[in-house]
């Protein structure tokens, strides 16, 4: 019998192979305690509850902003549209003043909205818990808008794109 730690792949095949799974991408941000914009591209969030409503993010444990929103104890889901893969690739390296060039109103909760989002969810952190080398964020959520009605960002194969559907929900 094998080892349940076993696998028969390596870790590329893994991400490889996920990647033939299109996810949206959002960018997670907070104010800090001392009141400074923090966020973070991630491409794993997910709703979790209709009743309470509930949703989740995956941030990596290397991450450095994932702790200051962690100690913040609220977050804002920016739901990302096609044309902000430069608002992504901003978010998505790591420290650095990510706020200079990214212009943003405050939700509800005190947390940056990202101009231009195709629509923003508020949380408040219900729970965090340790998954391998991430975290599942689970948040509950406050208050939501929908921005621009326009098609969201996708990443897929390891390269961005839009989604085309065959009847529009909102569009193109």
């Amino acid at each position: 019998m094998e080892s349940p730690d076993r696998t028969a792949f390596s870790s590329a095949d893994f991400r490889s192979i996920l990647g033939h799974f299109p996810t949206g991408v959002v960018v997670v941000t907070s104010m800090t305690t001392s009141g400074e914009p923090v966020g973070l591209a991630v491409g794993s969030f997910t709703s979790v509850s209709l009743d309470p409503p509930l949703v989740a993010f995956l941030p990596a444990k290397t991450s450095t902003s994932f702790p200051l929103i962690r100690n913040a104890g609220r977050f804002c889901v920016n739901v990302l549209a096609a044309d902000q893969e430069g608002v992504c690739r901003v978010f998505a390296q790591k420290g650095g003043a990510k706020f200079e060039t990214i212009p943003y109103s405050v939700s509800p909760l005190g947390c940056p909205i990202v101009e231009g989002a195709v629509a923003w969810i508020d949380c408040y952190a219900e729970s965090v818990l340790e998954a391998g080398d991430h975290f599942i964020c689970i948040g509950r959520v406050r208050a939501l808008s929908a921005g621009r009605r326009v098609m969201p960002l996708l990443f897929f194969q390891g390269g961005y794109g839009r989604f085309y559907p065959s009847s529009l929900a909102a569009p193109a």
